[in-house]
């Protein structure tokens, strides 16, 4: 297993990325490294081997890339939460205010059932605001949000306050 500052090391800083003010993190080239992916997949999937969940959801774009082999390697179905107009079924969506403007997430209707035990996956936890709109799209199906995990956390921006009661498992942080 690579060590957490490994992990970090594969991390890109992007200046003024998508808009001036803006510094992205960009997992790409943690991804291009088939180890360090490899392992962020498997720390991850670990955190939650014994929760019993029901299905994992993870978030348009970069959240897919480590939801759906986390739910794969725990065993379970795996749940897009995509930007309005991108799925073809009946959806609910939530309406949330970004760190550089505002989104809208789309869930379908029936991609879960009333009791289940959700894990949501994304890639970077900032403002909060994303994962508090995918958790009202789980409770909103009637699901339970077991827990958030997070490749990234960055902290300085309290990401963790606009989900207070919910358990966020975060591989780094910075």
């Amino acid at each position: 297993m690579m060590t957490i500052e490994h992990l970090l090391a594969k991390i890109r800083d992007v200046p003024d990325f998508p808009e001036k003010g803006i510094m992205f993190k960009d997992i790409t080239p943690l991804l291009q490294d088939a180890t360090a992916f490899r392992d962020t997949i498997a720390a991850m999937a670990d955190a939650f081997r014994g929760a019993k969940l029901d299905a994992v959801t993870a978030i348009e774009a970069r959240g897919y890339i480590l939801g759906a082999p986390i739910a794969a390697a725990l065993g379970v179905g795996f749940v897009p939460v995509r930007k309005i107009g991108k799925l073809p079924w009946h959806t609910n969506r939530v309406e949330y205010a970004l760190e550089y403007g505002s989104a809208v997430m789309e869930m379908h209707q029936d991609a879960l059932s009333a009791g289940q035990r959700v894990l949501i996956v994304d890639d970077v936890l900032a403002t909060g605001g994303t994962l508090a709109a995918t958790i009202q799209l789980v409770e909103r199906s009637g699901a339970r949000v077991a827990a958030a995990a997070v490749l990234l956390e960055l902290g300085f921006l309290n990401g963790r306050d606009k989900v207070p009661g919910y358990e966020v498992f975060s591989l780094l942080k910075c």
